[in-house]
């Protein structure tokens, strides 16, 4: 997209904005990612660190994750292999054209992560609403990711215990509720508190040797499958035509990478968009064969079996499986806190910017307040992650907000960067390129708005 030579509104006077206020968005930097700090004269000089393969390598990170556990659930949701990657191919046009556009409209308007893009661009009310989004999304991976750990931890614990099962005859210590309990507080709690996460480029590189060993034994175990297995149907086609739209949260959920890609395009030595055009479709299309090879052959093993953590569907005895399981818990213990970190950067941001203390002023009440925010977050995602066993119901309730990062504010930006350009006539790509963020924010709101009233009427009602 053509620099506009028009203005990105940035009036954040409207708020009581100020930039000691906004050095919390700094926060929300991918644990890989090292930027300079912003200015006029730094911006597309080069003195960014990051290469454009070490850009490619961080995108891929940043989108691969646990959600691709579910990736063969929603295979089966959507109706057989052939529905699951058309709907994946579909999405994947738009979910690269968001990330593209979220660095035009960082590289307009000097900003240097998502949401003051969307401050920057769109203005105060939309710039808060992504503030808040993030925090809610942050907030229900981090339920997520407890929930894993429970799961993971019960096969791991099964496997280990020789005592015939019997219905209610588990010991109190092999319980799921204390076992998720005491692993949440003597690990993830510790990691929480700190004001810094030093360790975050250590769990990114930890997340992508799990990530890509777990695809590794799904795929086979579908080659080479145990001669237990019994044959299961295979689904060919989606029970109704609105049943494909149930598999669209895990595969927002999936692909999300889009809060951490302006900070990475920012810290690419050369950061133009046609190069991070380039970064990001190859970043796509290998977190997409990452994901298909995990849908397809976990989907193929157990059809529509399979649960929604595909690991579950596995035999407790089974070690290769059992490694994945304990790489799943290593990945998640340490994605944990990034994730609270982030969450905790948004609120803290909101908090200044409501009080109109500066960083320097507050110093002596962060602590407290840091300590305060830390404990509920934690003991809330904790406890809703013990009554909630089911990892599906809650990605797709954050699954629906993953869309609106994906598709409703990068169409935002894109319309509101196209409008405020000065030109004396119109021209079809001008038209065009509305067009499409007007399209991009009618789909995200439709699948926020279908998966959210899925989530709320059918999944947890249920």
């Amino acid at each position: 997209m053509a620099q506009g030579t028009g203005s990105i509104n940035s009036d954040y006077k409207d708020w009581d904005w100020s930039a000691d206020a906004g050095e919390r968005a700094r926060l929300l930097q991918s644990p890989s990612v090292e930027t300079v700090p912003k200015s006029g004269e730094s911006q597309g000089n080069g003195l960014g660190a990051t290469s454009a393969l070490g850009a490619v390598f961080i995108v891929v990170n940043a989108a691969l994750g646990a959600g691709l556990l579910n990736f063969p659930a929603a295979f089966s949701m959507a109706g057989g292999v052939a529905a699951g990657i058309a709907l994946q191919m579909c999405m994947l046009i738009f979910i690269i054209g968001g990330l593209v556009i979220l660095a035009y409209c960082s590289q307009a308007s000097n900003e240097r992560t998502y949401q003051e893009v969307v401050w920057a661009v769109c203005g105060k009310v939309p710039g808060v609403l992504c503030e808040v989004a993030i925090a809610v999304y942050t907030f229900g991976t981090c339920i997520a990711f407890l929930i894993i750990i429970g799961d993971q931890e019960d096969k791991i614990i099964a496997a280990l215990v020789t005592e015939p099962e019997e219905a209610g005859s588990s010991h109190w210590y092999t319980d799921r509720k204390f076992t998720i309990s005491i692993t949440a507080f003597l690990l993830i709690l510790p990691l929480s508190i700190p004001k810094e996460i030093g360790f975050q480029k250590y769990a990114s590189s930890l997340s992508v040797i799990g990530t890509w060993y777990v695809t590794a034994v799904i795929i086979i175990k579908y080659i080479w499958p145990d001669k237990e297995l019994v044959p299961v149907e295979i689904p060919t086609s989606p029970s109704t035509w609105t049943a494909v739209f149930n598999a669209m949260p895990t595969i927002c959920f999936g692909f999300q990478c889009h809060v951490s890609s302006v900070p990475v395009f920012n810290s690419m030595k050369q950061p133009e968009v046609k190069t991070w055009g380039a970064v990001v479709t190859v970043a796509m299309v290998i977190a997409l064969f990452v994901y298909t090879g995990t849908g397809v052959c976990g989907f193929l093993t157990f059809g529509a079996g399979v649960e929604q953590d595909v690991l579950l569907s596995y035999p407790s005895n089974d070690i290769p499986v059992a490694l994945a399981r304990a790489f799943i818990i290593l990945c998640v213990l340490t994605s944990y806190p990034i994730l609270h970190f982030c969450g905790r950067a948004v609120l803290e941001g909101l908090w200044l910017r409501y009080t109109g203390v500066t960083v320097e002023e507050d110093v002596v009440r962060e602590r407290r307040r840091r300590l305060l925010q830390t404990i509920s977050w934690f003991l809330l995602t904790l406890l809703l992650a013990l009554f909630i066993p089911d990892i599906g119901k809650v990605i797709s309730v954050i699954g629906g907000l993953a869309a609106c990062f994906i598709f409703v504010f990068p169409g935002l930006c894109l319309i509101q960067a196209k409008l405020s350009e000065i030109q004396e006539t119109r021209a079809i790509s001008w038209w065009a390129l509305v067009s499409y963020g007007v399209f991009m924010v009618t789909l995200g709101a439709f699948i926020f708005g279908q998966t959210t009233a899925n989530a709320i009427f059918v999944d947890l009602t249920a």
